[in-house]
């Protein structure tokens, strides 16, 4: 009958180990969800009170749109631009695109 006693406590705490183990891996996993869910509402958060106060004058609005019709702007042809690769004591020049 002891035998019997024991082998049942045993089970019974093995199955409650467990029970703890799921239930504290279950909640481990929803507070990690939590902190990511706070990390991007922060970022957003961030990048809207950024907007706000960067935007909040009128008068800084007028001033950037002044800028960009002052500033005349060319289109550059891409194909013009060439890459620089430093060897061990060279220097080689290619064009950026190559399918030409």
């Amino acid at each position: 009958m002891k035998k019997y006693v024991v082998i049942i406590i045993i089970i019974f705490l093995i199955s409650f180990t467990t029970f703890i183990k799921n239930t504290s891996k279950n909640l481990e996993n929803k507070i990690y969800n939590k902190k990511e869910v706070i990390v991007l509402l922060d970022e957003a958060y961030n990048l809207a009170f950024l907007e706000n106060n960067y935007l909040t004058s009128s008068e800084q609005i007028f001033n950037y749109l002044g800028d960009l019709e002052v500033k005349k702007y060319k289109p550059i042809d891409i194909t013009t631009f060439s890459k620089l690769y430093f060897l061990d004591e060279r220097v080689e020049i290619k064009k950026f695109i190559e399918n030409e």
